[in-house]
């Protein structure tokens, strides 16, 4: 019987088997990323991972959990050979493929940070600090208008307004248009559900967090 984590290990197994078909130098150019020896360096959110056709590691040298191996994996295996122009920022919703996934993203990305971060403005603007978010330059109305860097070329934006007496608080995460050149929608998914967990993350080793 096959466990979880056997899955797992043939499941990256097999993406490493696959990135030894490409040229990492060529990725790093056409992405920006930073190479060493046979080795990218990417950013996720703040967070420097290397990998290689041998084995994908965290800052810690340690293997990331699964959806960040199969992100960054698929990030690589789809690497188009010119950066796409479509830089208008669309709700997940918008992007193909995202039709079985809606749902998920809704719940367990939008609302888990308008939950968490519930009345406790503070601690997200300072959490979002913490992996790196920087201000949006589009004028909207919301309490919190930030971008982060998701990857190289795949910006994030975080649009958020708290509670008060009469709503409930709202969040809404936006992607240019061109992330579809970059990940599949699942990878999407998951990209925003890891920056939820950061959020949390960050939110809990901060001092005096509420």
């Amino acid at each position: 019987m096959k466990t979880e984590g056997t899955v797992f290990e043939r499941t990256y197994k097999d993406y490493l088997e696959q990135l030894k078909g490409l040229s990492f130098e060529s990725i790093a150019q056409k992405l920006g990323a930073k190479i060493e020896g046979q080795t990218l360096k990417i950013q996720l959110f703040n967070m420097e991972y290397a990998v290689s056709s041998q084995c994908i590691a965290d800052p810690w040298g340690k293997k990331p959990s699964y959806d960040i191996c199969v992100i960054l994996c698929k990030y690589l295996l789809l690497c188009p050979d010119e950066s796409p122009k479509k830089y208008d920022w669309v709700s997940f919703r918008d992007l193909k493929d995202s039709g079985p996934l809606i749902n998920y993203f809704t719940q367990d990305v939008e609302r888990s940070i308008a939950s968490q971060f519930s009345g406790k403005i503070d601690d997200l603007k300072k959490a979002s600090d913490l992996i790196g978010a920087y201000p949006s330059a589009i004028d909207v109305k919301y309490d919190i208008s930030l971008l982060f860097n998701a990857l190289p070329k795949i910006p994030v934006m975080m649009l958020y307004n708290d509670t008060d007496d009469e709503f409930s608080a709202t969040c809404s995460v936006l992607f240019e248009q061109r992330v579809e050149a970059y990940l599949d929608a699942e990878c999407i998914a998951m990209l925003g559900r890891h920056l939820f967990n950061r959020l949390k993350m960050a939110c809990h080793i901060m001092p005096h967090a509420t």
